[in-house]
């Protein structure tokens, strides 16, 4: 039995076989979010889970920990949202937390080479990148080459967090060289500079342009399929509640969580 299977099996264990998700709309819902089940028969778990995660999985991972405190009242799950490269350090330089959710697996590998992961981190879903303009696309970006014409703003992640690499990956296979306005820690900043109109696009994963309710369009570009994330998860050797978090992990590892992130545009794994 692999790590997947023996993490949702404990999932089902815990009460949560029950949940079931719907993948009618672009971001979660009460509709696209697992129903709670009940808990009366399963192991008590209780305390905090500290969860550590990537920025672009904020929308969907707090919609599904609400569903996930349902099912278990005795346990509250807290966030750290950031850029995956930041989330890590602070991890490896001792800060507490329980899970770790990165996106992509480069930065999962620094926490685990550190000795501060439990096992095998499990990809859970992929993402992929877009050109994030203002609505209707004024300035008529249709290809990153369209990036590099005069007069156009371009935001970008910083070349260390995971939407920046992916970044430089799909402008070297587009043989597309471009000097940003800014580059920004984590990719909602990025995101923030096209929706307030201070940069005429950015690159920034599909979920995030599904996640912005239309305060953004999304540009799909050809090599994209060039940089594609993984996102990688698992329960941290520090954990301080590590019963509660490996519960949490294998949560977000069953196949009802998996149609919450897909709705929302992540890929499966």
């Amino acid at each position: 039995m692999n790590r997947r299977t023996r993490l949702t099996a404990a999932a089902l264990a815990l009460g949560l076989a029950g949940l079931t998700a719907a993948c009618s709309s672009s971001t979660p819902t009460a509709a696209t979010t697992p129903a709670s089940s009940s808990s009366s028969s399963a192991p008590a778990i209780s305390g905090t889970v500290t969860v550590f995660a990537a920025s672009s999985l904020q929308k969907t991972f707090t919609s599904l920990a609400t569903t996930f405190e349902k099912a278990h009242p005795g346990v509250t799950v807290k966030f750290s949202f950031g850029g995956s490269d930041t989330l890590a350090a602070q991890i490896t330089q001792g800060a507490p937390a329980d899970v770790f959710a990165s996106a992509n697996t480069a930065t999962m590998q620094t926490v685990q080479k550190a000795g501060d992961t439990t096992g095998t981190p499990t990809v859970f879903v992929k993402n992929t990148l877009e050109i994030a303009v203002a609505p209707g696309d004024p300035k008529g970006i249709k290809t990153l080459a369209d990036l590099t014409k005069s007069g156009i703003k371009v935001a970008l992640c910083a070349k260390t967090v995971p939407c920046g690499s992916a970044a430089v990956k799909a402008l070297a296979a587009a043989k597309v060289s471009l000097t940003p306005v800014t580059y920004e820690t984590e990719v909602t900043g990025a995101l923030a500079k096209v929706e307030l109109g201070e940069v005429d696009a950015a690159l920034v994963y599909h979920s995030d342009i599904l996640g912005a309710d239309g305060k953004v369009d999304g540009v799909v570009f050809s090599t994209a399929s060039d940089a594609v994330n993984s996102y990688p998860i698992d329960v941290l050797k520090g954990s301080t509640n590590p019963t509660a978090a490996a519960a949490f992990e294998a949560f977000i590892l069953t196949s009802a969580s998996e149609q919450v992130l897909l709705a929302a545009g992540f890929q499966a794994p």
